[in-house]
């Protein structure tokens, strides 16, 4: 199994999608399991197995059988993948959704900072600024990790309408950050 698992990563190196739904048809459950074992929560479990085997799609060429098995640079990917999701939620700022201004406007960071808390500021501010539609739908998917069905079913949009309403936020906030960052 080892050797046939080494040829479908080196046919995946060559964008075959027929070896990369065999190694997902063969490992997404033992992948999933890990994963819910990390993290009790479901949707957010598919959503780093969903990760978690883009990961293999795009770096299958960096694996190295002398390393260990597909399996095991599968599960590594994982936990590093359910870690790091992990570390963004408890780091997460909370947004207000009240009339009032934030207590997170009121220490708006000088434009030389560069900490970590000053990013996080000049995020929420960027975010402000977009449109409420596109404001909305960043907030739920980005600050409360919901997935893009979940926002729809919660703000009763179909999920195309969703889908335009983030790609488009998230190119305003693109060119909001790239303009501070390049003053």
């Amino acid at each position: 199994m080892a050797t046939d698992d080494q040829v479908l990563i080196k046919q995946i190196v060559h964008r075959d999608q027929r070896a990369f739904l065999a190694l997902y048809e063969r490992y997404s459950s033992r992948v999933y399991t890990l994963i819910q074992h990390m993290i009790d929560d479901q949707m957010a479990g598919e959503e780093i197995l969903q990760e978690t085997f883009l990961r293999l799609w795009r770096r299958a060429g960096q694996y190295e059988p002398e390393r260990g098995s597909v399996l095991i640079w599968l599960l590594t990917i994982a936990r590093y993948t359910t870690l790091e999701r992990l570390r963004f939620e408890s780091h997460r700022p909370i947004l207000s959704y009240g009339n009032e201004p934030s207590p997170i406007l009121e220490n708006i960071p000088e434009p030389e900072s560069t900490s970590e808390e000053a990013r996080w500021r000049s995020l929420h501010l960027a975010v402000e600024s977009l449109p409420e539609e596109q404001k909305s739908v960043i907030e739920l998917a980005y600050f409360q990790g919901m997935s893009q069905s979940e926002i729809a079913e919660q703000l009763g949009l179909p999920l195309g309408t969703v889908k335009t309403r983030l790609r488009t936020g998230m190119i305003r906030l693109r060119h909001q950050w790239l303009e501070v960052e390049a003053s």
